[in-house]
């Protein structure tokens, strides 16, 4: 999980600082000493992390923290506002031209995840109305045209490539007159890069930018590589100008320190992160929803918005109807289950709530996982009728659907019960405030 070191160790931190009713300056100045070892074992960097650390203890011992009556949440808040500036503020949204063609051009160094950042922010932008193309100019590594064109068909975004070409700059131009030509109104450029930043990747890249002049240059870095992610984005902005940032591999770094560095060396913002593998697993980058997660608050905001692309509003329409009937079906508990996954499975999920965050263990979200598949197999052993009539399930019945999905009858006879409980709790949101204000949008939750 991103943060997950840093994240336990501030609890840690300000545990302590609540468990006092009143803070002292000595309480202050050991409580910002080990938020900033906790930062420097982040990976953070130095300097990054002794101007953040002066600044929260400047703000701690103002006297209307150490006279308040909750002085340690006081001090939590100071640190969430800095974490949030230090991020970036505000979030950061791509810039679109004008005249309403937009150019996009997709840098780094190799083995970063760019061509496939490519499709994840193509796939983005469709779900935002966009009608993008790709354009395959990464003409050094040979594999880079084969791999655009596999994770554009997945996306259902056209690539534009020419593998007889050995010049980028005149690839990605005429890549933009043919999606004009097609009236589509985005143009993805994927570059070529190298294992180190040099001089020769820098002029192609040049030669590119002003061959296609676009509207947002992206850099894509791998997370995990800590301080060595926020190098090379000095180094790229310092050659070409970069607007903005796209993290890959975030879910997979326990410590966090590129993200909490990139923008205030650098100047430039985060604009998404990537979280995951799958094609869906780019994030537009939210500082202010970044910090609650990073102090264990969750990232309720996140989840909400997950929620309404996982649901479909018409089934939504559909269930709310039939649970006003008490008509909530195992084939509507199956819906549930895929609704869930649709959000990125259960260890996202809890991983966004307040409280729970990072108190799950990875053994536990795995079996919450299993669990899953095991009531799905289950349910899908089932003949339509008895989905929709649960009543008919008797012992034979619960034998041969056991059999089926290769499971006990205690496995079937605790599904049904899940689904008895969980009809019973529908029956009450529906009957109650929380259905009527809830229920048309979350019908499942």
């Amino acid at each position: 999980m991103a943060f997950e070191s840093l994240s336990e160790k501030l609890s840690g931190v300000f545990k302590k600082l609540r468990g006092k009713g009143v803070l002292t300056e000595a309480d202050i100045n050991e409580a910002m000493r080990e938020v900033k070892l906790a930062l420097l074992e982040a990976d953070v960097n130095y300097k990054v992390v002794k101007e953040f650390v002066a600044d929260v203890k400047e703000k701690a011992l103002g006297e209307e923290v150490l006279k308040s009556l909750t002085p340690g949440q006081q001090v939590v808040k100071i640190v969430n506002d800095e974490l949030v500036a230090l991020m970036g503020g505000g979030s950061s949204k791509l810039t679109y031209s004008p005249s309403g063609f937009t150019t996009i051009l997709m840098v780094g160094l190799q083995g970063t995840g760019k061509t496939t950042t490519c499709a994840k922010l193509a796939a983005y932008l469709k779900k935002q109305g966009k009608h993008p193309m790709l354009a395959a100019c990464d003409v050094q590594r040979p594999a880079a045209i084969d791999q655009l064109e596999v994770v554009g068909g997945q996306v259902d975004v056209p690539v534009f490539c020419d593998r007889e070409s050995k010049d980028p700059a005149d690839i990605a131009l005429r890549a933009r007159k043919e999606a004009e030509r097609k009236g589509l109104d985005m143009l993805i450029v994927d570059t070529a890069g190298r294992l180190h930043v040099d001089e020769a990747l820098m002029e192609e890249l040049k030669e590119v930018k002003k061959a296609v002049k676009p509207h947002e240059i992206l850099l894509v870095v791998d997370a995990m590589t800590g301080q060595d992610a926020v190098t090379a984005a000095e180094a790229f902005h310092e050659a070409m100008g970069i607007d903005g940032i796209v993290m890959t591999k975030l879910d997979g770094d326990t410590r966090g320190g590129a993200a909490l560095s990139v923008k205030s060396v650098t100047g430039r913002p985060i604009k998404f992160i990537g979280m995951g593998e799958k094609l869906d697993a780019l994030e537009p980058f939210y500082p202010d929803r970044m910090a609650s997660r990073i102090l264990g608050m969750g990232d309720v905001m996140s989840l909400i918005e997950k929620a309404q692309e996982a649901v479909d509003e018409e089934k939504a329409a559909e269930l709310e109807k039939r649970l006003a009937k008490n008509q909530f079906t195992l084939e509507d508990f199956l819906d549930q289950i895929g609704q869930i996954k649709g959000m990125g499975g259960l260890g996202k999920v809890l991983n966004m709530l307040p409280g729970v965050q990072g108190k799950v263990s990875e053994d536990d979200m795995d079996a919450g996982e299993k669990e899953f598949r095991t009531m799905e197999a289950i349910i899908q052993s089932m003949t339509p009728e008895e989905r929709k009539k649960p009543d008919l399930l008797n012992a034979s019945r619960r034998k041969r659907i056991a059999a089926g999905a290769g499971v006990t009858v205690a496995k079937v006879n605790q599904l049904i019960k899940k689904y008895e409980d969980t009809r019973k709790l529908m029956k009450q949101l529906n009957n109650g405030k929380f259905g009527k204000r809830f229920g048309r949008r979350f019908p499942g939750f």
